[in-house]
């Protein structure tokens, strides 16, 4: 009850301060603060992004052939592979996951209740390489749960966790577990998801958006010291952390936001390695993608909703940047409601003079300098992610203007869900479907890599 109650203390927070800058100040202003913060927001993600690129990444040889740093005593790595009616994708996940060019290896697979023939598939591939071993449960658990028999029955202290349908790079396992071996007070590393799926507007767009939002936001974070979230489709975990903490929260509808802030309450540190990549599924149709965004909002809602109480306790105030930073963007999105709702009642109604009804239209300076910003986003990721993956540049045609959607779908996803976790009664067990995967038959979005 006493978390609910703050969370509505919250809520009221982030109502309150639009309604409080519609009364005290102009309209106006209200629209220029809806209009100015993400062009703050993408200046301070190129500025983090260059730092990070200058002070460490631009100093790291690279290239297709370039050998990830040697692991001190060829330390025994887990790579833990959580399936859910995975039968189409999950021949690829496997042999990836043992091509892994560091020699140490275990494989664990969880058949996670699926329903078509993933575990007969896993069986069958068990079979031929005794790396492999694959737990089944009775019925779906949820990630969480599969995640944490996987990390039970593991043998090492590092863990590397994919998702069924992920495909690692052949250093990525190395790339990642390295930096645990040199800094003890790691608890994760977080690896470079790479998109797979690109036959339709939709998947390529998100080709762009990995590199020029979500990477420089990681690098950003990273320089800050501080990383929201982990990729749950690609992460390496020190075990000893994780069972700190309890491991994965099985009532959280987003594992990976959950266990970041619960390593990091912990006083866990967390790293971004850009070198670590696996390439990945993502939806190609809007309905898909709309799903998967609603879910990622929802589950920070979550975890901020579960961390309101401990959080503002001095020891914690590392995490306070990021606590601030996500209430200043949902308060944009309601912001960005109220100023609507406010324009169009000012057209019907006449409102007291100490509201001035916002001009929903800014000067036309205005879209110059967003197509100014987007241009240098794209710029700076091309400029870092080009060495990751080839042609990159061509893909980047398709989403000159993607910021502007970025912002309209965080807008609209936090609408729907900060009031759909606020006012749900109980937590139940998290489980969710994967939404569409792409619409290429298997194998055709391997060849548009190649190219």
């Amino acid at each position: 009850m006493l978390d609910r109650l703050l969370a509505l203390l919250v809520l009221a927070i982030v109502l309150g301060i639009p309604l409080g800058l519609i009364f005290l100040l102009t309209g106006q202003f209200l629209m220029d603060f809806v209009f100015f913060y993400p062009l703050f927001m993408s200046g301070l993600w190129i500025a983090g992004g260059l730092y990070f690129w200058l002070h460490w990444e631009r100093h790291w040889p690279w290239n297709e052939d370039t050998l990830p740093p040697p692991l001190a005593g060829e330390p025994l790595i887990s790579i833990l592979i959580p399936c859910f009616n995975e039968g189409d994708n999950v021949r690829e996940t496997i042999h990836a996951a043992l091509s892994q060019q560091y020699p140490n290896i275990e494989v664990i697979a969880i058949n996670d209740g699926s329903k078509d023939d993933t575990g007969a598939i896993l069986d069958a591939l068990a079979v031929q390489d005794p790396r492999l071993r694959v737990l089944h449960l009775a019925e779906n658990q949820g990630k969480a749960v599969a995640l944490r028999m996987g990390a039970i029955a593991a043998r090492s202290e590092y863990l590397v966790c994919i998702d069924g349908d992920a495909l690692l790079a052949p250093h990525t396992a190395a790339y990642l577990v390295a930096p645990l071996l040199e800094n003890p007070r790691l608890g994760a590393v977080t690896g470079n998801p790479r998109i797979r799926t690109r036959s339709t507007l939709v998947g390529r767009v998100q080709v762009g958006e990995f590199s020029s939002i979500i990477g420089l936001i990681k690098r950003t974070q990273r320089v800050f010291g501080r990383i929201f979230t982990v990729s749950g489709v690609v992460v390496a975990f020190r075990r000893t952390a994780l069972h700190r903490v309890g491991y994965w929260s099985t009532d959280m509808i987003t594992e990976d936001i959950d266990i970041s802030w619960k390593l990091q309450l912990d006083h866990w540190s967390i790293f971004y390695e850009p070198r670590a990549l696996c390439w990945i599924l993502m939806p190609e149709t809007l309905g898909g993608l709309w799903k998967q965004r609603l879910r990622w909002a929802q589950g920070g809602a979550e975890v901020l909703f579960k961390n309101i109480r401990g959080i503002w306790q001095y020891r914690h105030r590392y995490l306070w940047p990021l606590l601030f930073e996500y209430c200043l963007s949902t308060g944009w999105a309601f912001t960005f409601l109220l100023s609507i709702i406010l324009w169009l009642v000012g057209l019907y109604i006449a409102l007291p003079e100490v509201i001035s009804v916002p001009r929903m239209w800014p000067p036309a300076f205005t879209g110059l300098l967003l197509a100014v910003v987007c241009l240098a986003q794209f710029g700076v990721s091309l400029l870092i992610d080009r060495r990751y993956e080839k042609g990159l540049g061509k893909t980047m045609f398709w989403v000159i203007w993607y910021p502007l959607v970025f912002w309209l779908v965080s807008l609209l996803t936090t609408l729907v869900s900060f009031p759909k976790v606020l006012f749900r009664l109980r937590q139940k067990r998290a489980r969710w479907v994967s939404p569409d995967r792409g619409i290429r038959p298997p194998g055709a979005d391997e060849e548009e890599i190649a190219k």
